[in-house]
């Protein structure tokens, strides 16, 4: 209803005088209107994780036995531990859900106060079995990426080691082998146990992504930019990538993970680009412009969730809470590099396969037992 203005001169003499205006207090009702505001945003902004906690939850699948046999398995260390040694806290316990297959009680400290690890495969699952590779089964699901993901007890960098999945070394009852064959010989707890065993480190969480999963991750960011250091045709689309800044959609970021025979280091250069996009994307997903919008990070879980299957420990609360400890760390503070090798060559039954190069594997199980990833990098020149 509009406000009627009333002009004295028309009132009638006899008229009775208006009451007085209730006096107004623009101080109080501003503060009452803060206070209504800080109390809405938390309960709504809650709310509103917790939507996407339960999205997260109900579309990824848990991996119900990621671990193999605690008795194969080497005791979590912080830095400081002698090897071999138990971390307080973490003494036995058999395997099961707890992160790293561990007692609630070491998983709890890995979490709080300690160094993480986490192995990441990425798979191309076009006509692969995964179910019997999440199971612990044979299967002919081979790990088309292998990154090992180290979270620093102080929480100030993230760390990414990429495997050659080429790479030729021993698995655990199977002899030697390309490292991506554990999961087709015995599935993610082979998997996990050929890397444990590689580096002599335990590993808290696990999680496989499917390539799939980052079309519609990539277009629910509004592409990811990326810079294509060599050019290649995709024999997938046929689509022409140049050299040079190139924003990539969803179908373009498959193009660019999968292509290899591009290239003439082949996996290499793939490794290099699955890298650089990651960390691309990584950087997209950190930027105020993603942040600051609930849509767009809703959008984002939506798509990777479905194309996502982890331990049962790696779940919203957890990702919420490693979240949180790594509030600080920005895209320059994530470092990514390939284990150093010796090259290719052939195995005896005629394989080409990526030879290991030990002394490369000595110092980087020592720069994780030791929590000193960092000096490990800047001594052999992998930043950037």
């Amino acid at each position: 209803m509009g406000i009627q203005l009333h002009d004295p001169s028309t009132q009638p003499a006899d008229a009775p005088e208006p009451a007085k205006r209730r006096r107004r207090h623009p101080l109080r009702t501003i503060l009452l209107v803060l206070l209504a505001v800080a109390i809405i945003i938390p309960a709504s902004a809650g709310a509103y994780l917790y939507s996407l906690g339960q999205i997260y939850e109900s579309e990824i699948t848990t991996i119900d036995s990621p671990w193999p046999a605690e008795s194969t398995r080497p005791q979590r260390q912080q830095p400081g531990t002698a090897a071999g040694e138990a971390a307080p806290g973490d003494a036995g316990g058999s395997g099961g859900s707890q992160p790293g297959g561990g007692t609630a009680e070491g998983s709890q400290n890995a979490m709080a106060d300690g160094m993480l690890n986490i192995l990441v495969m990425g798979s191309d699952s076009r006509g692969a079995t995964t179910e019997e590779a999440l199971s612990g089964g044979n299967s002919n699901q081979r790990a088309d990426t292998l990154m090992l993901v180290h979270v620093p007890a102080d929480r100030s960098k993230i760390f990414t080691v990429s495997l050659m999945r080429d790479l030729w070394v021993d698995i655990p009852g199977n002899g030697q082998a390309k490292i991506n064959a554990a999961l087709a010989y015995g599935g993610v707890p082979l998997m996990v146990q050929t890397v444990e065993s590689l580096f002599n480190q335990r590993i808290d969480h696990v999680a496989m992504i499917d390539f799939e999963g980052f079309v519609g991750m990539t277009d629910a960011l509004g592409g990811v930019e990326v810079n294509v250091t060599q050019p290649f045709v995709s024999p997938h689309s046929s689509k022409k990538y140049a050299k040079g800044p190139t924003v990539l959609d969803g179908k373009g970021a498959l193009d660019f993970v999968r292509e290899r025979y591009a290239y003439a280091d082949g996996d290499y250069q793939r490794v290099r680009n699955q890298q650089a996009f990651l960390q691309a994307l990584l950087a997209k997903n950190l930027s105020r412009d993603t942040l600051l919008n609930p849509v767009k990070i809703h959008n984002v879980i939506s798509s990777m969730a479905p194309f996502v299957s982890a331990d049962s420990g790696l779940n919203a609360g957890t990702l919420a809470r490693l979240g949180l400890e790594l509030r600080n760390v920005r895209s320059d503070d994530m470092e990514m590099f390939t284990l150093p090798t010796l090259g290719t060559g052939t195995s005896a039954d005629g394989q080409s396969i990526v030879i290991p190069d030990r002394n490369a594997i000595a110092g980087l199980s020592r720069a994780l037992a030791d929590d000193s990833l960092d000096k490990f990098v800047a001594s052999r020149g992998l930043a950037g």
